[in-house]
Formats: structure tokens, C-alpha cells, sequence
């Protein structure tokens, strides 16, 4: 079993190749500690910590990346992020990124925006399927795009598609209306709002 440990209290700037995956990391961070062991390879940056890999700049207090061919990056304490190619920005309290699936999970006050639809939402928990470009929100949902607010506990955002399917006591206003179901479904194109069970609601003139 081997060990390597390394400590740098300057910024540390640090590329390097994965093999697997022919792509360039970009570290950046106060300290870094490195193991290698069977089983337990393990690069932890902390203290200003930034990493940029494929399209994604992450930012937070900790960064630890581990896995067969560093598949999973794990952020921790006042997360920041942006996907560069869908000019998504985030921030939560924790996020671990899969490299391998392409997807990441927010856990924590969470937020996400996109800036090319305008969009931005807040939720205790986020997945984001890159390839899919579909975002899974759970707990305390809120949205927000114009005129446009949405309240639910579970929310489902097709970026493709521009579509939003909220679910658990789902609540919508446009301007001064309200819409309340079991199920409602929101068409961000048209701006159509499509309700299915208890439906409710109140239009203002």
C-alpha cells in the first residue's frame, strides 16, 4: 500500500491529465492533500477551492475529488458553479458531480438559474441530468421567470422541452392569478398553464 501526502499552504495551481479521459483539471486552492492507495485514491483541496473540468467551474470551502478515474467531485461549504455551454449558474451547501453519468446533486439551500431562459429556481435539492438537460427539485420548490412564480414540493424541469411539471400542493401565479391543483403543468413557450385534480383558482381582471 502506498501513500503520497502533500501539503501547500500558497495558492497552488496545479494541471493535470487524466489519462482515462484525455482531458486537462485545472486545481486552484490554498492547501492540498493527495492520497494514493488501493481503493482510496483521493485528491482534497480546501481553502478557496476551484476546480474547472469539461465545461464545469466549481467553487467552495472543500473540494475533495475520488473514484476510479476521478469520476466524483465533491464540493463542500458555500458552493458556487457554472455550466459553461448552458450558462447555468448555481450555489448550494453541498454538490457532488458525477463525471461519469453527468450529473449533479445539490443538497442544502440550493439554487439554480438559467440564464438563457430565464429561469431560477430554489429547492433543498437539485439533480441536474446534463446530457437529458432535465433538473429533478424537491422541498420547498419556488421558481421564478417574468411574471411567472411557481410553488410546489416536487418540480420537474425539462430544459429542452421548456416544460415544468409541479406536483405536491402545487401553486402557480401569473401576474395577479393564481392556479392551485393536484398536478400542474407549465409550457414555458406558450405560457400555458395545464391543471389535472382539485382544480382551482382565481383570475383577476
Amino acid at each position: 500500500m502506498k501513500k503520497i501526502k502533500i501539503l501547500a499552504f500558497a495558492v497552488l495551481f496545479i494541471f493535470f491529465t487524466a489519462a482515462a479521459w484525455g482531458e486537462t483539471f485545472i486545481f486552484r486552492a490554498d492547501r492540498m492533500y493527495g492520497a494514493r492507495a488501493t481503493g482510496r485514491e483521493i485528491i482534497v483541496l480546501s481553502g478557496n477551492a476551484e476546480v474547472r473540468s469539461d465545461n464545469l467551474f466549481l467553487q467552495a470551502d472543500r473540494i475533495e475529488i475520488h473514484g476510479e478515474n476521478n469520476r466524483f467531485i465533491d464540493c463542500i461549504g458555500n458552493v458556487r458553479g457554472h455550466d459553461e455551454e448552458r450558462n447555468i449558474f448555481f450555489t448550494t451547501d453541498r454538490l457532488r458531480y458525477d463525471r461519469t453519468l453527468k450529473i449533479a446533486r445539490l443538497e442544502g439551500n440550493s439554487t439554480m438559474e438559467d440564464r438563457d431562459n430565464e429561469i431560477l429556481a430554489r429547492a433543498r435539492f437539485i439533480e441536474f441530468d446534463e446530457e437529458r438537460e432535465i433538473a429533478v427539485m424537491q422541498i420547498s420548490v419556488r421558481l421564478f421567470r417574468n411574471n411567472l412564480t411557481c410553488r410546489a414540493e416536487h418540480v420537474v424541469y425539462r430544459r429542452q422541452e421548456q416544460i415544468l411539471d409541479l406536483s405536491g400542493f402545487p401553486v402557480v401565479f401569473r401576474n395577479d392569478d393564481e392556479y392551485r391543483a393536484d398536478r400542474i403543468r407549465v409550457d414555458l413557450e406558450t405560457d400555458d398553464v395545464i391543471m389535472h385534480g382539485a382544480v382551482r383558482g382565481t383570475l383577476r381582471n
